[in-house]
């Protein structure tokens, strides 16, 4: 992509590093991003998790009646260890939690249980720890600060279910093509726009903290993370660092050429470490994430593989490669379900989302924008004025 004022007037290159792999400038800009705005990371994702009860009730339920139907199969009734990854801010554990709890009348599971927050982030960490519906749970949960894809201090077998709830999404990914016999990824390069260039006084400085990673040299700084222009090319993939290489290449022979899918690193290294960390006969890893199974959608060179959140990106997850990747991995059984429709099934009852609501809509072809706008608008007020919920919250759009 070549950048000029002519184009683009706020797209005069500044130059902050070099052209590196999807993945590495993810990573970098992942740990700024975390460091800059851990505590204020539902700003920029606000999932069904961080505020809804129904998927936290839904994976009580589920895991309630799987433990009891173990329980009755098998003598002895061993702790329960259950890990989630990527607690947000720990909407979901204390949800769970107190659904299990609700669940459990004979106490049977719920005192068994040992809930354990992994977050690589310590301000997320902290923030999580102190929801204040986990406050009748504290004895039940622990924090371990620690990136989940390599969790060295847990013995292997020894987790009985583990969840994790857009995470994948936000983990390190390549974004690789087929170009005849030949693989190639997607490079970035970043750049700082013209106007927030020039209230930097310290170019050099900025430059050298940003390249470093240096959180606290950069909150000196204004703000810049969305002010990033990010320049793109295609390179032949360098096999040397990257795992899986068969699978990938295999799956990359059902897209079609220059059609570009994610793949993603940080959701391979998890299903590995999953199946390091749990136990014979566990309940079970779930992961909850927006993506795509069908191989259709896979192919539609217009999908949006990735966006970007308060400067952060966020990758489409390729579960059709994660399927394949899993199956290397000697994982026997595997299953792609809808959010919506596991909550639905766990809860007995009829789920929709606001997004798949507004879907249902009139093409915005026969509204005018404003017509659109108010009907959004409209529909967003009476949600807020008819959601019910049995804790004393609502969510706020």
């Amino acid at each position: 992509m070549v950048m000029n004022t002519e184009t683009n007037p706020d797209a005069l290159p500044q130059l902050m590093g070099e052209f590196r792999p999807v993945n590495e400038w993810q990573t970098h800009i992942s740990k700024i991003f975390y460091g800059l705005r851990g505590g204020r990371v539902q700003d920029y994702y606000q999932t069904f998790a961080s505020a809804d009860y129904r998927l936290a009730h839904a994976l009580a339920a589920d895991y309630y009646e799987r433990v009891r139907k173990r329980d009755k199969a098998q003598a002895g009734k061993a702790a329960l260890i259950v890990h989630e990854w990527g607690p947000g801010n720990g909407n979901l554990a204390a949800c769970f939690l107190t659904h299990l709890k609700a669940l459990d009348k004979d106490s049977l599971v719920y005192p068994r249980v040992r809930y354990v927050l992994v977050e690589a982030h310590q301000g997320v960490l902290d923030g999580a720890m102190t929801h204040p519906d986990l406050a009748p749970h504290r004895e039940r949960v622990e924090a371990l600060c620690a990136d989940a894809s390599s969790l060295a201090t847990v013995q292997d077998g020894t987790v009985d279910r583990i969840i994790c709830n857009e995470v994948w999404s936000e983990q390190p990914a390549k974004l690789m093509l087929r170009k005849g016999n030949e693989t190639e990824e997607e490079y970035l390069r970043p750049n700082l726009n013209e106007k927030k260039y020039a209230v930097i006084g310290d170019w050099g400085g900025f430059v050298r903290a940003f390249d470093e990673q240096n959180v606290a040299a950069l909150e000196a700084f204004p703000a810049f993370l969305e002010d990033i222009i990010w320049e793109k090319e295609y390179r032949k993939t360098e096999w040397r660092d990257v795992p899986y290489r068969k699978t990938i290449t295999e799956f990359l022979k059902q897209i079609d050429e220059h059609v570009l899918v994610p793949v993603n690193l940080g959701a391979f290294a998890g299903l590995a470490e999953a199946k390091r960390l749990l136990a014979p006969g566990a309940a079970g890893f779930s992961s909850f994430d927006a993506g795509a199974d069908d191989l259709d959608v896979l192919n539609d060179p217009d999908k949006p593989c990735y966006g970007l959140f308060g400067g952060q990106y966020s990758f489409m997850v390729n579960f059709a490669l994660v399927r394949s990747i899993a199956a290397y991995l000697g994982i026997r059984q595997v299953t792609v379900e809808n959010q919506r429709e596991f909550i639905g099934r766990s809860l007995g009852t009829n789920v929709i989302s606001l997004m798949e609501l507004l879907a249902s809509y009139p093409s915005p072809r026969s509204l005018k924008p404003w017509e659109q706008d108010r009907l959004i608008l409209k529909t967003i007020q009476t949600f807020q004025g008819q959601y019910r919920s049995p804790y004393r919250r609502r969510i706020e759009f």
